[in-house]
C-alpha cells in the first residue's frame, strides 16, 4: 500500500509517469526502505494508466463491497428469530475474557 500511495503522490503532483527513483525518494523521506520487486510491480501495473481514472474505478468497486454491520442488523431485527440473543451471549463471553486478562497482571497492579 505504501508503494501505491507514493506513486499516487508523484502522479497527483504532476509527474505523469513516476520512476522508481521518484518513489524511493518519497519512501525514504519518511524512513521506509523500498523493496525493488514490489516497487517494480506497482509501476508496471500503473504504467500508462490515468491515475484519476484508476481512482474512479476503485471507488466503483468499493461501493459494491457489503458493509459488515448491515448483516448483523438485519438478522437481529427479524421478529421471533432469536437474533438478539446471540449478541448478548457474545457480550457475556467477552466480559469473562476481559476479567481473566485483568487478573493476569503478574502479581502487581498499576496503583498498588
Amino acid at each position: 500500500m505504501r508503494y501505491v500511495a507514493a506513486y499516487l503522490l508523484c502522479a497527483l503532483s504532476g509527474n505523469g509517469s513516476p520512476t522508481p527513483k521518484d518513489i524511493k525518494h518519497i519512501l525514504e523521506s519518511v524512513g521506509i526502505e523500498a523493496d525493488d520487486t514490489r516497487l517494480d510491480k506497482v509501476i508496471s501495473e500503473l504504467k500508462g494508466k490515468n491515475v484519476e481514472e484508476v481512482i474512479t474505478t476503485g471507488y466503483g468497486k468499493l461501493a459494491s463491497v457489503p458493509a459488515g454491520g448491515a448483516v448483523a442488523v438485519a438478522t437481529s431485527a427479524a421478529p421471533g428469530s432469536g437474533g438478539a440473543a446471540a449478541p448478548a451471549a457474545e457480550e457475556k463471553e467477552e466480559k469473562k475474557e476481559e476479567s481473566e486478562e485483568s487478573e493476569d497482571d503478574m502479581g502487581f497492579g498499576l496503583f498498588d
